[in-house]
């Protein structure tokens, strides 16, 4: 199956959820990091990290399918 297939089929409702946890992770820590006022130098390399988890989150989140709705040649 390729990678844009794989983005157009349906995800199921775990996966739905857990890429919106991942944007507002991603979302907050961005935020974090782009504060205008001087925050400490842990705060800011944890906001770092946050923003990458929430972005891989996501992006994995968005590639899962329900196998119940693909054609048997697709099922890998």
């Amino acid at each position: 199956m390729s990678i844009i297939k794989r983005m157009k089929a349906p995800t199921p409702k775990f996966f739905r959820v857990l890429r919106t946890v991942g944007i507002a992770l991603a979302a907050a820590g961005g935020t974090l990091l782009t504060a205008p006022v001087a925050l400490p130098a842990v705060v800011l390399s944890i906001a770092g990290y946050v923003s990458v988890a929430g972005a891989v989150m996501t992006a994995v989140s968005q590639t899962a399918v329900e196998s119940e709705n693909l054609p048997e040649n697709e099922v890998e």
